[in-house]
């Protein structure tokens, strides 16, 4: 199926790789320590988390829901975004169009 999407990827992937990298442990998507993140210098932290939304955004387009870490990220496909539940206050919004 595939997330739609009509803004460049590229735009859309810092703007999801920014919402998904709030939130908490969201490295234990790779199976990461705490110590193993602690140990990264911050590119190569950088590094991870856009590997991160990458491979959320991807994921999307077959599971609607995600679990990252502490929170939860979202495809609402009728609203053309992707919701990153940062915690239980927080959402971001991560516009497609």
């Amino acid at each position: 199926m595939g997330v739609r999407h009509g803004r460049e990827y590229r735009d859309i992937l810092k703007d999801l790789t920014e919402a998904v990298g709030a939130i908490g442990s969201s490295y234990s998507f790779f199976e990461m320590s705490e110590e193993e993140w602690g140990e990264l210098g911050v590119e190569e932290r950088s590094e991870v988390m856009e590997a991160l939304a990458d491979d959320v955004f991807y994921g999307l387009g077959v599971e609607p829901v995600i679990q990252v870490g502490q929170g939860t990220v979202t495809y609402h496909q009728k609203f053309h975004i992707i919701e990153v539940a940062v915690d239980g206050k927080e959402v971001r919004i991560v516009r497609l169009t």
